[in-house]
């Protein structure tokens, strides 16, 4: 089994900054995308930006040049730096993470989600 943990989330104002953490554990052979989606209440999940264990990244119209991700390899950890915060960023803000896990049965890859993390940003 695999968990995604999240943390940094909180209510912020308008023009802001945060840091989101997300860190895998378990019986992981090894990660290939990590990436951040979010759910604004009423909306549909939609990827935020993602990044491949080579560090190739995809983000979203919306957030260039506003967001940055970054990953650890060695640490299992994807990170989410937010700035310039606007309110139409408040959302529940996921990791997900694409992990290759191995036991008794051999080799499985899929993916895995954290619980998220909740990120207010206030007019």
């Amino acid at each position: 089994q695999v968990q995604l943990v999240e943390s940094g989330g909180d209510l912020v104002q308008a023009g802001g900054s945060l840091r989101l953490s997300c860190a895998a554990s378990g019986s992981i052979v090894s990660i290939n995308t990590m990436g951040w989606y979010r759910q604004a209440p009423g909306k549909q999940r939609e990827l935020v930006v993602g990044i491949t264990s080579g560090g190739n990244t995809n983000y979203a119209d919306s957030v260039k040049g506003r967001f940055t991700i970054s990953r650890e390899n060695n640490k299992n950890t994807v990170y989410l730096q937010m700035n310039s915060l606007k309110p139409e960023d408040t959302a529940v803000y996921y990791c997900n993470a694409e992990v290759t896990t191995i036991s008794t049965r051999g080799l499985d890859r899929r993916d895995y989600w954290g619980q998220g993390t909740q990120v207010t940003v206030s007019s």
